[in-house]
C-alpha cells in the first residue's frame, strides 16, 4: 500500500477550455470543416499537455490525468465503455464523428439527453442503456497517463467516473436495474484499474459523487459489493474514492469501503463533524476538499489551516493531501488577463491557477510551518479584508416573512388573459433569445470597442428585431419575441445593468460542449436604477399586433450563474435580486407589455445533494420568483422556463411560483416529463418545447402528438 510522508498537494480536474477558450475555437473549427480530424486531435493534445505542465509548475504533486475531454467525461466514459446507442452505430462516420454525434445529433439520429451534473450548471450527456452490448473499447485512462508521463515527465493520477456514479446517472427502460448492470460494469472496470496499476498508476481517482445523495440501505449494500469485487480483483491498485458537492449522508458506511484513499469536500456540507463524530480509517488516505472549487473569491487561509490542524488530531501524520473541494471545470481559468477589474475586486479573485497556488500555500505552511508564507498568507488576508470592507451590503428592509402572491388565483387569473390576449387553444411560441449570428456578435464587438456610435449600434439591433418580427409573423407563430440580439448572455447581461454586479471580461466557464459562459460577480447591494429591457421589447411591440413578450432572467437563475462571495446570505441576495426583477416587470407591464416571461432554468441548480435540506431552498426559490412577479395586474400572464432537469420531484415547487405558464424542455429529454404531469393535476399552462435548440439538426419529437393529447386532455 502506497503511504504519504508529509502533506501533499492534488488536483482532482482543471478546466478544459484554456486561457483564451482555445479548446472551444478548436472544436468549432472542425465542426464547421475549417479542421482536418488530425489537426484536431493534435491541436487539442497541445492544450492537454499545457495544462499538465502548468500544474506541474504551480507544485501539484498529484496531478490528475483524464480530466481533459473532447466534449464531456460522461460520455467520455460511455463511449470507453461501448454505451453507444444503435442509432448512432454507422459505418460510414468516424469514431471521433460517432463520438460527437451522440453529444450533437445527426441527420437521422436525435442527439442524447443532455441535463445538469449535479447542482452546477455543467450539463454533461445522459448515458443510455438500452439495447447495447458493453465492452472496453480502449482504456482512455492509461491511454492519457502513458501520455502525461512520456511527454511531460508526470507521473499523473488517471481519473474514471465511478461505475455507481455512471450507472445511477444513466437512463434507459432497465437503468434502475443497478445490481444486473454492475454485475457487466465491474469487469470492465477491473481490466481499466488492473492495466493502470501494471503501467504504474501510484493511484486512481474514482469519482462517486453520487454518493453524496441519499441512497438507500439496499443501494449501498451493491456499492460495499461492487468495491470489494473491484479492490479484491486489483488489490495493487490505490484507489481514491473522490466525493464532492456536499457532505456524506451515510459517511459511515462510506469509510467501510475497501479502498486506499477517499476524498471529501471540506467547503459545502459538513464532513468535518463527521469525522470527529466518527473518526476516519488509520489506514486511508484523506483528500481533503478544502478550497472552494466552485466560487471565484480568495479563501482565507488562516481559517483553512484551522481546519487542516482539526483533521491532522483525528488523522494520523501523513495521510492527508489537500485539494479543492471539486474539479475547478467549474471556475475560470486564471485571473491574470483582467485589465479592467477594481483593483480591490481584482485582488480578491481566485480563479483555477490560482486556486491551486492556494492548495501549495496551504501544504508549504502545513510542512514547513506558517512563517514560511507569512507574507502570502498577510497580502491575501488584507486582499480579502479590502473586499469584504469595501462590499455594501444589507438585509432588504421590504422583504417580509409573508409569501407573496398575486391579487386574484390563477382560475380567475387566466379568464382575464383569455379575454386580454385573445389567443388560440394551442398558442404557439418560442423560448426567447434568437440566433446570435457572427454579424450580431461582431456588430456588437465593434460598439464595445466604440468601433461604431451607439445610434449606430442601436439601429443595427433595431433592424435585426424588426426582420425576426417580420419571419415570426410569417410562421404564423401566435407570441412572438423581440430575440434579445442586444444581449450577450442570459445573466451576464442583467450583470451589466444592475447595480451590485460586475463582469470580468474572460472569466469563462464551460457550460455545456463547447458552449461557455461568462458568470458575473455580486459585489454589493442589488439594486434596479433604470429600465433594462423596456425599449427593446416595445419597439418590438410597435411592430406587431401580437403580443409580445418581456423576457427577463429570474433570481434564482441570476443568483445560481453568477459568483457571490460565501460570507453572504444567499437568502438576502436573491431576493434583492428578486424585487430588483420586480421593478423591471413592472415597468414592462407600464409600457404595455401583457406577457411577461421570467426565465428559472437554474432553479434546481443550487438543490442541495441532501434532499433532508430541499424544503429550505426551494421555500426561499419560489419566494423570490413570486416577489419579482406577483405585484403585476391579473389580466397580465407571467411565463417561465425551465430546461434539462428531473421534474417529477420537484413538482410542487413548480406550482408552488404560481407562474401562469411554464415553458419546460421536452425534446432532448424525449418527453418524459409527460407522466409527472399525467400523475399531477397540474392546473396552469404548460408550454412544451419540442424542438432542441442546442443541436444543430432539427428534429421533430416523435412524442408531440401524444403532448398534445395530454393537453386537450387538460382544456376539457
Amino acid at each position: 500500500m502506497y503511504i504519504m510522508t508529509t502533506f501533499i498537494s492534488s488536483n482532482i480536474g482543471y478546466p478544459r477550455i484554456g486561457k483564451d477558450r482555445e479548446w472551444k475555437h478548436a472544436l468549432e473549427s472542425y465542426w464547421r470543416g475549417d479542421q482536418t480530424e488530425e489537426g484536431l486531435r493534435k491541436e487539442l493534445q497541445t492544450i492537454r499537455l499545457n495544462h499538465l505542465q502548468k500544474q506541474k509548475e504551480l507544485g501539484i504533486e498529484h496531478i490528475p490525468v483524464g480530466d481533459f475531454s473532447f466534449y464531456d467525461h460522461m460520455l467520455d466514459t460511455a463511449f470507453m465503455f461501448n454505451v453507444i446507442p444503435k442509432r448512432f452505430q454507422s459505418q460510414s462516420r468516424s469514431t471521433l464523428d460517432t463520438y460527437f454525434a451522440m453529444a450533437r445529433g445527426t441527420e437521422d439520429a436525435v442527439a442524447a439527453e443532455m441535463t445538469k451534473w449535479f447542482n452546477t450548471n455543467y450539463h454533461y450527456i445522459v448515458p443510455e442503456l438500452d439495447d447495447i452490448e458493453p465492452s472496453l473499447r480502449a482504456n482512455t485512462p492509461l491511454n492519457d497517463y502513458q501520455e502525461a508521463k512520456r511527454e511531460c515527465g508526470i507521473d499523473g493520477k488517471p481519473v474514471i467516473v465511478g461505475p455507481i456514479t455512471f450507472l445511477k446517472l444513466s437512463k434507459g427502460k432497465h437503468a434502475d436495474l443497478l445490481q444486473e448492470w454492475l454485475s457487466t460494469f465491474i469487469p470492465l472496470y477491473q481490466q481499466v484499474f488492473s492495466e493502470l496499476a501494471e503501467a504504474g498508476a501510484r493511484w486512481i481517482q474514482v469519482d462517486e459523487p453520487i454518493l453524496a445523495t441519499n441512497l438507500s440501505t439496499a443501494e449501498w449494500e451493491l456499492i460495499e459489493a461492487c468495491y470489494t469485487k473491484l479492490t479484491e480483483a486489483v488489490p495493487e491498485a490505490n484507489l481514491l474514492l473522490q466525493t464532492y458537492f456536499s457532505d456524506i449522508p451515510d459517511y459511515q458506511r462510506l469509510i467501510q469501503l475497501p479502498v486506499t484513499g477517499i476524498g471529501l469536500d471540506f467547503v459545502y456540507g459538513d464532513n468535518l463533524s463527521s469525522i470527529k463524530k466518527y473518526g476516519f480509517p488509520k489506514d486511508k488516505t484523506l483528500a481533503a476538499g478544502i478550497i472552494n472549487g466552485r466560487n471565484v473569491w480568495q479563501a482565507d487561509l488562516e481559517s483553512k489551516l484551522a481546519i487542516i490542524d482539526e483533521l491532522s488530531s483525528e488523522i494520523p501524520e501523513g495521510n492527508i493531501w489537500m485539494q479543492p473541494s471539486c474539479s475547478l471545470l467549474h471556475v475560470p481559468v486564471t485571473k491574470t488577463s483582467e485589465s479592467k477589474l477594481d483593483q480591490t475586486i481584482y485582488e480578491a479573485l481566485c480563479f483555477a491557477d490560482e486556486k491551486l497556488s492556494e492548495i501549495t500555500t496551504l501544504v508549504q505552511a502545513s510542512n514547513h510551518g506558517k512563517e514560511s508564507v507569512e507574507d502570502t498568507i498577510h497580502d491575501h488576508k488584507q486582499a480579502l479584508q479590502n473586499f469584504l470592507a469595501t462590499q455594501q451590503f444589507d438585509e432588504h428592509t421590504s422583504v417580509t416573512a409573508s409569501m407573496p402572491t398575486r391579487n386574484l388565483p390563477f382560475t380567475q387569473r387566466r379568464q382575464e388573459q383569455e379575454t386580454h390576449l385573445s389567443l388560440p387553444i394551442l398558442p404557439t411560441t418560442t423560448i426567447g433569445s434568437l440566433p446570435q449570428t457572427d454579424e450580431v456578435r461582431s456588430t456588437r464587438r465593434k460598439w464595445r470597442r466604440k468601433e461604431i456610435t451607439d445610434s449606430e449600434y442601436q439601429s443595427f439591433i433595431r433592424d435585426e428585431i424588426a426582420k425576426w418580427i417580420n419571419i415570426q409573423e410569417e410562421l404564423e407563430l401566435d407570441v412572438l419575441v423581440h430575440g434579445e440580439f442586444e444581449r450577450t448572455d442570459m445573466v451576464e447581461y442583467f450583470g451589466e445593468k444592475l447595480n451590485g454586479f460586475t463582469v470580468s471580461e474572460y472569466g469563462w466557464v464551460q457550460s455545456y460542449g463547447s458552449r461557455c459562459v461568462k458568470p458575473p460577480l455580486i459585489v454589493g447591494n442589488v439594486e434596479w436604477t433604470k429600465e433594462m429591457t423596456v425599449r427593446e421589447v416595445v419597439y418590438a411591440q410597435s411592430l406587431t399586433e401580437k403580443p409580445v413578450k418581456g423576457m427577463l432572467t429570474g433570481p434564482v437563475t441570476i443568483y445560481n450563474w453568477s459568483f457571490a462571495h460565501e460570507a453572504l446570505s444567499r437568502d438576502s441576495v436573491q431576493n434583492q435580486i428578486a424585487l430588483a426583477l420586480e421593478k423591471e416587470v413592472l415597468t414592462l407591464e407600464e409600457a404595455g407589455i401583457s406577457i411577461i416571461q421570467v426565465d428559472e432554468p437554474a432553479l434546481r441548480e443550487g438543490l442541495p445533494l441532501d434532499r433532508n435540506r430541499w424544503n429550505a431552498y426551494f421555500d426561499a426559490a419560489v419566494r423570490a420568483f413570486r416577489y419579482a412577479t406577483s405585484s403585476v395586474q391579473p389580466g397580465t400572464q407571467i411565463h417561465t422556463h425551465m430546461c434539462y432537469s428531473e421534474f417529477s420531484d420537484i413538482y410542487e415547487t413548480i406550482d408552488a411560483l404560481d407562474a401562469d405558464v411554464i415553458s419546460i424542455e421536452t425534446s432532448r429529454s424525449h418527453g418524459e416529463l409527460i407522466q409527472t404531469f399525467e400523475e399531477n393535476d397540474y392546473q396552469k399552462e404548460i408550454g412544451l418545447g419540442v424542438y432542441d435548440i442546442h443541436s444543430h439538426v432539427y428534429q421533430v419529437w416523435k412524442k408531440l402528438e401524444q403532448i398534445l393529447n395530454v393537453r386537450l386532455i387538460r382544456l376539457m
